[in-house]
């Protein structure tokens, strides 16, 4: 959570740094790093199943009662803490440049989507893959996955609940080295790897 608070303030793109929780002690956390938590999230949001945009609908009509008003909603999500300063710029200025209603961060696959499927319960891979369809892998496209690492919508979208991925969405491109999300004890493990790795080479720079 730390790491998505100082990068929402060193992007500096934000009227507002919200922390959504219903945890006390993660609201003191987010309030003694810098963000804003005046109000906690309400019961039913906070189940696992609960749907994160009718979360972030709750956070604005909230913030309405308080007399606040914003354009755009940014959702950063701490699970993704490799997520840069520089990215949430740089998807913000895609964000204007290609007057959009919803911006969200992609990064490259790993694997072509065509070399999966599913297997039946025996295992079988027949008809696994269709060799004709996948090709040489150099002719193949590049494929990209949403990282879950940066979400800009409009306001007036989200409160309309329209079509998130329409004609008015884009894509901003991260590298997969900060496009780690973080699910499970691999993924931390991973992360935890990387930011060790930036963190050394920060210290270097300023030696």
């Amino acid at each position: 959570m730390v790491y998505t608070i100082e990068a929402a303030i060193e992007s500096n793109q934000f009227e507002c740094i919200h922390v959504s929780t219903d945890n006390l002690k993660y609201a003191d956390i987010a309030r003694q790093n810098g963000a804003d938590v005046p109000f906690l999230r309400s019961e039913e949001l906070s189940a696992d199943e609960a749907d994160t945009w009718k979360a972030v609908r709750y956070v604005i009509s909230e913030y309405q009662k308080l007399g606040k008003e914003f354009d755009t909603v940014t959702v950063l999500q701490p699970t993704s803490p490799l997520r840069t300063a520089e990215d949430i710029i740089a998807a913000y200025h895609i964000f204007e440049k290609k007057d959009a209603e919803f911006v969200v961060s992609v990064c490259e696959t790993d694997y072509s989507p065509l070399l999966c499927n599913v297997l039946p319960e025996n295992g079988s891979l027949n008809n696994f893959i269709d060799l004709d369809i996948v090709g040489r892998r150099q002719q193949s496209p590049r494929y990209y996955r949403i990282n879950g690492a940066i979400y800009i919508q409009s306001v007036n979208l989200l409160m309309r609940e329209g079509r998130l991925y329409g004609e008015k969405s884009f894509a901003y491109i991260m590298k997969k080295e900060r496009s780690i999300d973080i699910d499970d004890n691999y993924d931390f493990t991973i992360a935890e790897l990387l930011l060790s790795k930036k963190l050394d080479m920060l210290g270097r720079i300023g030696q």
